[in-house]
């Protein structure tokens, strides 16, 4: 049996460790803030919030909510995220994704103050991960990168295949783990032998957005896989992009969907919006 890579128990003990240090900080009379801009009521979007907001009461971030109307403005919303670049308390702006369509995405990320940018989005902090340089990091990859550590999982060395190449995960995560030393081959959908490619594999990161594409034949016997897609299917249960079935007899260690990356992402964020009241 693979050993299965429990997110929720590694997020669990990141935000632990992470509301321990708020609780220091608060002594020392330091607050942090997060602010949250919902435009519209996607239902998905919505409960993405919500679990933002729990996260940060669980920890001890105080946070500001902006729910706005889906006819919203592209001016009006641009207005709001220069009123909080400006607001000194407020530490980290988070602007919910997907806009509506008459919003510019681009346009809004580019607006956030890079200092408060804790979705690591902005081209300045996917800028300084390419060098090297310090700035917020994308908080799905970088949970990851925490999954492997907490789990014992060597990445120094290792060949990596990250299938995916989207600027919110498989780019920075090809970054992150050539920081980490690994040999990292980037795969997507005009790769030729794409089986082959991801047979190579030691650590096998999946964020194609196809459900139970990856199947036995593209997992080498003994690789670690990580799979990032979220998915309903014809029953409305949950699955990844990767047939967890099929996959788990061969590898060595494996996320579940739901339980492996998705409490990550929040983790990581909670991680980012403490970090920004340092960031001067």
């Amino acid at each position: 049996m693979p050993q299965i890579i429990d997110g929720k128990a590694i997020s669990g003990a990141i935000k632990d460790e992470l509301k321990e240090k708020v609780e220091e900080m608060k002594a020392e009379g330091i607050r942090i803030c997060l602010a949250v801009v919902q435009v519209g009521n996607d239902p998905a979007s919505s409960v993405y919030v919500g679990n933002k907001k729990k996260a940060c009461a669980y920890i001890g971030i105080d946070s500001l909510s902006y729910e706005l109307p889906e006819e919203t403005t592209q001016e009006e919303l641009l207005d709001l995220i220069g009123e909080l670049n400006a607001k000194k308390e407020v530490n980290g702006i988070l602007v919910q994704l997907p806009l509506p369509d008459h919003i510019d995405e681009d346009t809004v990320i580019r607006a956030i103050d890079p200092k408060k940018d804790v979705d690591g989005f902005h081209p300045q902090n996917v800028g300084a991960l390419c060098i090297g340089q310090p700035g917020f990091v994308s908080c799905t990859p970088s949970g990851i990168i925490q999954l492997l550590k907490r789990s014992g999982i060597e990445i120094a060395g290792k060949e990596c295949v990250v299938i995916g190449r989207s600027n919110i995960v498989g780019k920075p995560m090809a970054l992150l783990l050539l920081r980490e030393n690994a040999t990292v081959t980037v795969a997507h959908s005009k790769t030729k032998n794409l089986r082959e490619v991801a047979k190579r594999a030691d650590i096998l990161v999946v964020a194609v957005g196809k459900p139970k594409m990856i199947t036995r034949e593209y997992v080498k016997e003994g690789a670690v896989v990580i799979d990032v897609g979220i998915h309903r299917n014809e029953d409305k249960k949950m699955c990844g992009d990767v047939d967890y079935d099929d996959v788990a007899p061969v590898c060595s260690a494996i996320t579940p969907v739901p339980g492996g990356v998705g409490p990550m992402t929040i983790a990581m964020l909670m991680n980012n919006c403490v970090a920004s009241a340092s960031m001067k």
